[in-house]
This record gives structure tokens, sequence and C-alpha cells, in this order.
């Protein structure tokens, strides 16, 4: 079962969702992986931002799942954005402590793997033409093809204050009396570029899957302690941009040589 959060302006309200699976160190591992549990072809990159950023190499119609392996003993808070879109309620994400977020066990594995529908089930997140994208269906074009993830630790619960039993008895009295407090919940032609854009990978709004979760109770620290960046592309869109080497091998001259032939043997 997973553990999904609604923030609150001083903590979270939160929902366990179902079971799966750098600069500073992050609490965090993630893997973009198939159904198989295959992961999808990822590379890194440098950032200037403290970020941890990489692109993939999407496959067009594949659905995916965000694996997350959280390697400390504490649990973790993660909003988690999809083409700018928060994938517990839908709406525009700024990776905010007040948004709906996923509660991630000390030690466990999650796979997070589509946008939810309700508290037992999921719409799959699959790879297909922006045009069909779930952000694109709301006008927001604003992190196409953009999985991001920002991770929070807990709030620390205030250590217990022992007070003698009389006095205890008494504030219990004083409580009993006053009214219960509430909480407020944080609630014509195109041009090249242009049709370059339309081309783009995005995140569709695929079939319906159960995926049970629950509440749970989560504080969530003011600041996230790292964030995770994956932009997917094509495999046409990555050999354009350079990211990787896409040249036809020649099993008669290896370029990765010197590239001069070598003298003959000797008889």
């Amino acid at each position: 079962m997973k553990v999904l959060c609604q923030a609150l302006l001083l903590g979270a309200g939160c929902l366990f969702a179902g079971m799966a699976g750098a600069h500073a160190p992050s609490p965090v591992i993630i893997e973009i992986v198939g159904p198989d549990g295959g992961t999808f072809r990822e590379i890194p990159v440098r950032s200037r931002d403290g970020a941890l950023r990489s692109y993939l190499q999407a496959e067009k119609g594949a659905r995916y799942e965000v694996r997350v392996r959280n390697t400390s003993g504490e649990r973790v808070g993660l909003v988690i954005a999809v083409d700018g879109r928060n994938i517990i309620n839908g709406s525009k994400s700024e990776l905010a402590r007040n948004e709906p977020m996923y509660v991630l066990d000390g030690w466990g594995v999650q796979s997070y793997a589509g946008w939810r529908a309700s508290l037992d089930a999921v719409n799959e997140f699959y790879f297909t033409d922006w045009k069909d994208s779930y952000a694109e269906a709301f006008g927001d074009r604003s992190a196409r093809g953009v999985i991001a993830v920002a991770v929070f630790r807990e709030v620390p619960p205030p250590a217990p204050v022992y007070q003698p039993y009389g006095e205890a008895r008494e504030k219990d009295r004083v409580a009993d009396a006053a009214p219960p407090s509430s909480r407020s919940s944080g609630g014509a032609a195109k041009s090249e570029s242009s049709a370059r854009r339309d081309q783009s990978a995005g995140t569709g709004y695929g079939d319906r899957r159960i995926d049970h979760a629950v509440r749970v109770e989560f504080v969530a620290q003011s600041n996230p302690d790292s964030r995770h960046f994956i932009k997917y592309e094509w495999r046409e869109t990555l050999c354009r941009k350079h990211v990787i080497s896409c040249g036809e091998n020649n099993r008669f001259w290896d370029e990765s040589t010197l590239g001069f032939a070598p003298p003959p043997p000797r008889r």
C-alpha cells in the first residue's frame, strides 16, 4: 500500500498508496521503469543549481512508472510532477511542501504508475505525442517532458514533556472546557521551432488500474532536501541535441580509433 500526503499549512495530512518499489547525497534513488521492471535509458547531465538532472530516452506508447527507493531509515515526503502537473491532484505544481505528496517509509521502495483518480485507482502514465498529453489538455506547456520529484524530510515530533500527575489532570480539565481547534487545508503556418515543440514527447492519461491509498499524517520541512528532474525525449530528438551518439557504425572502419588503416600482417 502507498502513502499520499495532502500538506497542511503547518503540517501534512497524507495518503498511503500501493507498494512497489550526486551532489550532497540525496536520501532517494529515482528510476523510470516499465511494467516489466526494466529501466529506460537515462543520461545524467551537469547542473549548476544543485538539482539532480538527466535526459531519458522515451519510447512512444510505452507505459512507465516512477520508482523511488528510500536509502535512509526515515520517512520522506515526495512531491511528484509530470509535465508540470502534480500526479495526485493534477494541478499545476511548484514542487512545494503545501502540495499533495506521497510518503515513503524508511528503506522503502515504491513505484508511482499514474495520475491518481481516487484512493483506489490511478490512470497509467504512458509516453505519447505532446498534443495527446495530460498537461496539454489544460494548455500547460510550462514544463513539458519533465518528470520532477522534490524530496522533503519529516519534521521530528516534539519531545514529550514530563508533568506531575496532578498538574496534568488540571490542564486536561481546562482543555476539555475550551472550544475545539480547527485545521485548514493548504490546500495558420507554423515556424520550424514551433513544429518541433508539437512533436515533443508527453505523458498521457492512460488506462485505469487498481492502486489503493490511505491517509497518514506527515509534517514536511519547509524546503526540499533534494530535487530531481528527468527530461524525457524521443530518440531522434536526443540525437539532434547530441545527447546521444546516433551515427551508423562501419564494420570496415572504426571511427573510435585514430582512423588509419593498420599495416598488413607479416607474411
